[in-house]
């Protein structure tokens, strides 16, 4: 969300706001947003954190409010890699770009020394670096239990650091880190094995990955699958399947459902699957279920635009008895509700 303060990492009133209002629409597990294990693992100035102590109670008003609201969360951990340190770039923004080490910036971390694009290069991570990199996540999952979170995600996808080591696409590394896929999984699975061994039973491990690099590039979905099994047998409970964002300029032509198959091939493996990809109508999002694709649809952007989509959809496929609304709104939610899909509807009004 880039909404932290300058440097600090620390939620504030806009994310109680925002993720409160998305546990209130009916969701029954809200992600966070992409959540930084060190400082110079962050996308922007701007970014989440758990890389301090002192970012652990902020996260805990959020998960308290999430909780009361009848919603779980999980924590979406990351390190940026070489696709860090720049301005958000959101509207009205005066600058965008590389941030310059003189405004704050740092230098990136990545697996081979090569550019993302036009960014500046990273360096070349040492063994040593890569060792530490193992620690902070774990050391950051310690501090989402803390938090009261009830999953943690590893973000391994997108060209993010842990993709990046993935890839053979930007992975050109000779030593144990690279090589052959055994060397390229080796950072993922000593850090989903740390991160495991910080958790109690009770808290989920989600792992988020690209199930391919790109159109016909670098990893396929027939190997992520071989990984989503690799990962379960240490301890992941499900694999959250997107795609892409490792090269510039690659991108994928998109539809509705285009990540779906990627779900579908961890799921045939016999690992829990979530499904993601302009899944934006229930009736589409409850297909991909009853199909077997996916044990879970996982919305983005759409609960942006509406975070009451999770109910509103229950209504739609007929289920508005599964997902009661919160006491304080249950006047909005009285009368004639089978209205179509996407459609305002009639709307009777009710003693204020």
């Amino acid at each position: 969300m880039y909404a932290c303060g300058d440097a600090d990492g620390r939620v504030g009133d806009f994310h109680v706001a925002h993720y409160g209002a998305i546990a209130l629409g009916g969701t029954g597990l809200l992600v966070t947003e992409a959540t930084a294990v060190r400082p110079d693992g962050r996308v922007t100035p701007f970014d989440a954190g758990l890389w301090s102590d002192d970012q652990v109670d902020p996260w805990q008003r959020v998960t308290d409010l999430v909780h009361g609201a009848g919603a779980a969360m999980a924590v979406q951990l990351a390190h940026a890699g070489r696709k860090g340190a720049k301005y958000p770039g959101l509207p009205g923004d005066a600058v965008r770009g590389p941030v310059p080490a003189e405004d704050g910036g740092w230098t990136m971390l990545g697996a081979s020394g090569r550019a993302f694009g036009t960014a500046p290069a990273p360096a070349r991570a040492s063994t040593d670096e890569l060792h530490q990199v193992v620690e902070d996540f774990a050391t950051a999952a310690r501090r989402a239990v803390r938090a009261g979170f009830d999953a943690v995600e590893l973000h391994a996808a997108h060209g993010y650091l842990l993709h990046e080591l993935l890839s053979p696409l930007t992975n050109d590394r000779d030593d144990r880190w690279g090589g052959d896929r055994e060397g390229r999984e080796r950072l993922l699975l000593e850090t989903v094995a740390a991160v495991r061994a910080e958790l109690p039973g009770t808290v989920a491990l989600l792992v988020r990955l690209s199930a391919s690099d790109g159109p016909d590039l670098g990893t396929t979905v027939a190997e992520t699958a071989d990984l989503a099994v690799r990962l379960a047998a240490r301890g992941v409970d499900l694999v959250d399947c997107s795609s892409g964002g490792l090269l510039a300029g690659v991108e994928y032509p998109s539809f509705a459902g285009y990540q779906v198959p990627g779900a579908a091939a961890v799921r045939a493996a016999g690992v829990p699957a979530g499904a993601v990809g302009l899944i934006n109508d229930p009736h589409h999002a409850q297909a991909v279920l009853d199909a077997g694709h996916a044990d879970v649809v996982l919305l983005g952007r759409e609960l942006l635009r509406d975070p009451h989509w999770v109910r509103r959809a229950a209504v739609a496929l007929g289920r508005e008895d599964a997902i009661a609304p919160p006491p304080r709104y249950h006047r909005a939610w009285r009368g004639p509700q089978d209205r179509p899909w996407g459609t305002g509807g009639t709307t009777t009004r009710s003693d204020a």
